[in-house]
């Protein structure tokens, strides 16, 4: 399930962040479950993907990506 960060949006007191773990096919949370305060979920430019286990080589995803390229020995350009 993905992690979603909402924020507070009382104009009298400072925003508050947390995140909460919902479904996509849920609809954005509009009061906090706890105390009821309404909130937003705030849009972000992520933090990219994470793989697990062995990351590619360096020169594997220059390769991958089509940029440049690498020798055993030499450097990368």
């Amino acid at each position: 399930m993905p992690t979603y960060v909402y924020e507070t949006t009382d104009e009298v007191k400072p925003a508050r962040r947390f995140e909460i773990q919902h479904s996509m096919k849920d609809e954005p949370l509009t009061k906090h479950p706890e105390t009821g305060e309404a909130i937003r979920r705030v849009i972000s430019g992520g933090y990219g993907y994470m793989a697990k286990g062995n990351a590619p080589r360096h020169a594997d995803m220059q390769r991958n990506m089509g940029g440049g390229s690498c020798r055993p020995g030499g450097g990368c350009h």
